[in-house]
């Protein structure tokens, strides 16, 4: 049986994330690596939503928990919450008390396609955090935990930066090829903003008195070194 395209396209943006995971591969390497996957993988989302324009059911409104455990959870979250905004869907952090255990977790509003963009990208940006973080030393003299946060910040930084223009770039790319093309119906940025319309609305739905949390406050000197 022949492997679907759309299938196909995640295969190989797993697989270029396996090797931005590697730790093998040069900071440079990673990035190259993470860039390619980044471009295709917006691509992809401008795709499945074109698509799905024309047939509703081929990708349908949901949402999903994803919890997060171990230190530095507040990063963690952060980072789940900046790549679904920038991957059109909308993030509510969530801290509940579970049998007397404190539980971080991040509630997800979106189309199929896109919570599982997320889902691939936050996985991968775990692993490479992780590395990165294990490779880089404190600076001497410095409190350990307000370096490796400001580290978080500043790799946070860089991920949305990243995302952003992989994003812009296919949504305009794939302006210009309808327009080329002289293909009729609704445009591009009509057709995002009305899913971004409707996944607003089922997080309002769901959770019609949210509030912004407390403005957190980064010490250390890691910021530069993450983003790097």
């Amino acid at each position: 049986m022949t492997e679907p395209a759309s299938d196909k396209t995640l295969t190989r943006i797993r697989a270029l994330l396996a090797k931005a995971e590697d730790q093998a591969a040069t900071p440079e390497e990673s990035e190259l690596y993470f860039a390619k996957a980044a471009e295709l993988m917006a691509r992809y989302g401008v795709d499945r939503a074109m698509l799905a324009a024309a047939d509703p059911t081929s990708d349908v409104l949901g949402d999903r928990v994803v919890v997060v455990e171990g230190s530095y959870h507040l990063d963690k979250t952060g980072l789940l919450a900046n790549i679904a905004e920038e991957l059109g869907c909308r993030a509510v952090l969530r801290a509940r008390w579970i049998g007397g255990v404190k539980q971080h977790s991040v509630h997800l509003f979106g189309y199929d396609s896109d919570l599982e963009r997320i889902e691939i990208l936050y996985t991968s940006l775990l692993v490479q955090a992780i590395n990165g973080l294990a490779k880089t030393p404190v600076p001497y003299g410095e409190h350990a935990r307000s370096f490796r946060i400001s580290w978080w910040a500043g790799f946070r930084s860089a991920v949305v930066r990243r995302l952003h223009h992989a994003e812009a770039r296919a949504q305009a790319e794939a302006s210009h090829q309808r327009e080329q093309a002289g293909t009729t119906g609704p445009s591009v940025a009509l057709v995002l903003a009305d899913r971004g319309t409707a996944v607003s609305a089922r997080m309002t739905e769901v959770y019609p008195r949210l509030r912004k949390g407390p403005t957190r406050q980064i010490t250390g000197s890691g910021y530069g070194r993450g983003y790097d």
